[in-house]
């Protein structure tokens, strides 16, 4: 979900629907100019963001899955939305390598303090493909906001290798989101069975997947080399095993819980809670499991204008919420 200027909130489906909600409710007609998407498995319109200077130039940002040659992959658009239509789609990001797999997109995006946009893709369930620098699958790559690569990019000038790619090893990150204070981009990855991780990027470090995890096979089995740390291979800060399967990742920096200031907050599919992660610096120093078992699968968690935290729940009940002290 994104927040606009007049309170309107934008909210994407799977399916391929943009909605509106507004203080009236839901607006039962969904926007149009929706690019045409991949809904099949895991697949679909999937994270929506707002350019930094929205209120200037009204640019919003959606990935989603997207149909091509092969199959389908990550792909991220930029629109403007005019009335109850988008307008001027341009596309940033397109993943070449397209496959029928039906899992493992990501993708959620999110800018950092100079502006550059994060785009997280999954392995596609093809998971050597997170290790491979010639492809975009299994990484964090970094735009500029029209779609052009940095300069500064860590893997500019290297040979094989995609000049997007910011960092990579990982296997499906469905939750990032930028520090208020420090300006890292914080994420969080699904494991397999176990070793979900919550990471802080850097340029051009590997983060391990598939040759180190705190997971194993759905099996039973060791994956990879079978273990959880390797020299030159970064450790998470924070893994859950067993897996919460965890998703959409926001910081409260608001004053409405003034003793929730400074925590982040992720939301959980598997495990259906709100986990609210207690910080000093970059360490994890306590975790309480709000909501558990009370509102279904977490699939999006924000901080709205407001100050209040906004949830997004999914299939089969799918419900935005909005989370407020109770005295």
């Amino acid at each position: 979900m994104a927040f606009l200027p007049d309170g309107t909130i934008l909210v994407t489906e799977r399916p391929g629907r943009l909605r509106r909600v507004t203080e009236q409710g839901l607006d039962p007609q969904p926007i149009a100019g929706v690019p045409e998407v991949f809904a099949r498995g895991q697949g679909g319109l999937l994270d929506i963001a707002l350019h930094p200077n929205y209120a200037e130039n009204g640019w919003i940002y959606l990935s989603y899955a997207a149909p091509g040659p092969g199959g389908g992959g990550t792909r991220v658009a930029r629109a403007r939305l005019r009335e109850r239509e988008l307008q001027d789609l341009e596309v940033i990001f397109d993943m070449e390598r397209k496959t029928p797999a039906q899992q493992h997109f990501g993708s959620r995006l999110a800018f950092d303090k100079e502006g550059f946009l994060y785009i997280s893709t999954g392995d596609r369930g093809e998971r050597d493909r997170a290790q491979d620098l010639g492809d975009a699958a299994g990484k964090v790559l970094r735009l500029t906001d029209t779609g052009g690569i940095p300069p500064d990019n860590p893997f500019v000038g290297k040979a094989g290798a995609l000049p997007e790619i910011f960092t990579y090893g990982h296997r499906n990150i469905q939750g990032m989101t930028r520090h208020p204070e420090t300006g890292a981009i914080w994420t969080h990855e699904h494991g397999p069975q176990g070793g979900d991780e919550i990471n802080i990027l850097a340029p051009g470090v590997n983060y391990g997947w598939p040759l180190i995890t705190h997971g194993r096979e759905y099996s039973g089995e060791p994956v990879g080399q079978g273990l959880a740390a390797a020299p030159g291979l970064a450790s998470p800060l924070l893994h859950w095993t067993p897996s919460i399967a965890p998703s959409g990742m926001a910081f409260y920096t608001g004053d409405v819980f003034p003793e929730w200031r400074g925590n982040l907050f992720v939301g959980a599919l598997a495990g259906q809670h709100l986990a609210r992660l207690v910080l000093q610096g970059d360490r994890v120093v306590a975790e309480e499991r709000l909501l558990e078992g009370a509102v279904g699968r977490i699939r999006d968690v924000r901080q709205g204008p407001d100050g209040l935290l906004y949830l997004l729940t999914d299939a089969p009940n799918g419900s935005l919420l909005r989370l407020e002290p109770s005295s």
